[in-house]
């Protein structure tokens, strides 16, 4: 059985402690499933890095210098797509948080995990998933104004199938189209939506009804 594949990632965070602590305590808590392959304490560089390492995830700190990094998530959504963003943060304001999910960011974890308990989050979120703690999700949950939103059978059909947590490749078949197809639907119910994450879709389709018949 051939051994799991290295999950490479990104930490952006100007603490040096906290990115060295990491590159250190991750392989040996997850038994050398995970690798940080580059780190910056700048945020404005953040996109350049990882486009020159091209890792799975990014984790970036939300409390950073100028430009800071909701800005670095989405210069990295910009700039390597396909990478996977993980937004961390040691306060209990959820505000960055919810800003860096609309600014593309597909999780959020407080950086008072323990290094044990990271390698199952950032696992689903390369799924397709997306992990938030509960008081946060909870945020994402309170009653808002919602615009008006009309949607065909086949957008509300795709906009279930995210609520309920499935990642591309589930939903390329479930609806019997590529994972491209899948990205390019699923990049336009979101600007339909007015919404920058998968996260926030789901969130806005359960308190807005969007999922009625």
């Amino acid at each position: 059985m051939p051994a799991p594949a290295v999950l490479r990632l990104v930490v952006v965070d100007d603490h040096p402690l906290f990115a060295r602590g990491l590159a250190l305590l991750l392989p040996a808590a997850t038994q050398g499933r995970t690798e940080v392959v580059g780190s910056t304490g700048d945020a404005s560089s953040a996109a350049s890095l990882v486009s020159r390492c091209q890792p799975e995830v990014a984790l970036i700190d939300l409390h950073m210098p100028p430009p800071g990094g909701v800005r670095a998530v989405a210069a990295i959504r910009r700039t390597s797509p396909r990478v996977r963003v993980v937004a961390m943060s040691g306060a209990d304001d959820p505000a960055p948080a919810l800003a860096a999910l609309r600014a593309g960011a597909e999780g959020f974890l407080p950086k008072t995990a323990e290094p044990e308990e990271l390698l199952p989050p950032l696992l689903a979120i390369l799924e397709g998933w997306a992990v938030l703690p509960g008081e946060l999700l909870r945020s994402l949950l309170r009653p808002t104004h919602v615009p008006a939103v009309d949607l065909d059978p086949d957008e509300r059909n795709l906009l279930r199938l995210i609520a309920s947590g499935y990642g591309t490749v589930d939903i390329g078949e479930h609806l019997h189209v590529s994972e491209r197809t899948v990205k390019r639907m699923t990049a336009a119910l979101l600007r339909k939506l007015r919404v920058g994450s998968r996260a926030e879709a789901a969130a806005l389709a359960g308190h807005a009804g969007l999922l009625g018949d």
